[in-house]
């Protein structure tokens, strides 16, 4: 009995261990929109917005208001040293089509 209880115990640290260490996607961040943008034909106000980064969508939320965008998410080799964000035009309007994460290796690219 003692012993089943010391491997189960093993399994489960190595389990706790490794949780952190396995690389994977998501996470949620905070962005700031200085300007009104558009993001899959959805207009966003200028303002701070937090992101729910999933394996293929992300979460763009502002308070109660809440969209979820696909994404194809890209890891570079370098971190980037700051949040940024570039913008294409649509129709006369700046369209969210890529993000960069400060501090991580991840972008976040918006279809058009």
């Amino acid at each position: 009995m003692l012993k089943k209880f010391v491997v189960a115990f093993a399994v489960l640290a190595l389990a706790v261990a490794f949780a952190g260490t396995i690389p994977g996607v998501g996470g949620n961040y905070k962005i700031t929109l200085l300007q009104p943008s558009v993001v899959k034909g959805t207009v966003l106000k200028a303002g701070e917005y937090r992101l729910n980064v999933g394996a293929e969508k992300v979460t763009i939320v502002n308070g109660k208001d809440s969209i979820d965008v696909p994404v194809k998410i890209e890891n570079v080799d370098k971190k980037f040293d700051s949040t940024a964000i570039r913008y294409t035009e649509e129709g006369g309007k700046a369209a969210i089509s890529e993000i960069r994460l400060g501090g991580t290796k991840t972008k976040l690219i918006f279809n058009p």
